[in-house]
C-alpha cells in the first residue's frame, strides 16, 4: 500500500489537516511530518503530536547510515523506508527544498486531507 501525502506551505493548514485525519479515524502511528528544517518539524510535531520517522521506523542500520548523509539524502531514505519509491522520494524532496512541509499517511487505502 503506497503512502498518501500532501504538501503544505502553511502550518495552520497542516495542523487542520492532521486534526481532520484524526477525526476520520486515522491512527497517530500512521501520520508523519517531513521538512528540511529540523526546528520546523519539531515545532509542528509538538503542536500536532505527529510522528517522526526515526529508528523505530527505519531500523538501526538505516539510522546509523543516515548520520553520515546530507539532509536531502536522509529525507529521501526516510521516505523510501515508509513506502515511497526512489523517483517519488526525489520529487518530494525537491518540494521540501523549497521550504514546504510534507504530511504523510501510511497504511490507508483512502485519505481525505
Amino acid at each position: 500500500m503506497n503512502p498518501k501525502f500532501k504538501i503544505f506551505h502553511n502550518d495552520e493548514h497542516l495542523s487542520e489537516s492532521i486534526d481532520k485525519l484524526r477525526n476520520n479515524g486515522i491512527r497517530d502511528d500512521d501520520i508523519y511530518i517531513l521538512a528540511h528544517d529540523n526546528d520546523h518539524v519539531r515545532r509542528d510535531r509538538k503542536e500536532t503530536d505527529a510522528n517522526k520517522i526515526g529508528v523505530n521506523v527505519t531500523g538501526l542500520g538505516t539510522a546509523t547510515k543516515n548520520v553520515f548523509k546530507s539532509k536531502g539524502d536522509k529525507l529521501r531514505s526516510k521516505m523510501k523506508e515508509i513506502g515511497f519509491d526512489q523517483s517519488k522520494a526525489e520529487q518530494l524532496e525537491e518540494e521540501l527544498d523549497k521550504g514546504k512541509t510534507l504530511l504523510v499517511v501510511t497504511n490507508q487505502d483512502e485519505v481525505k486531507f
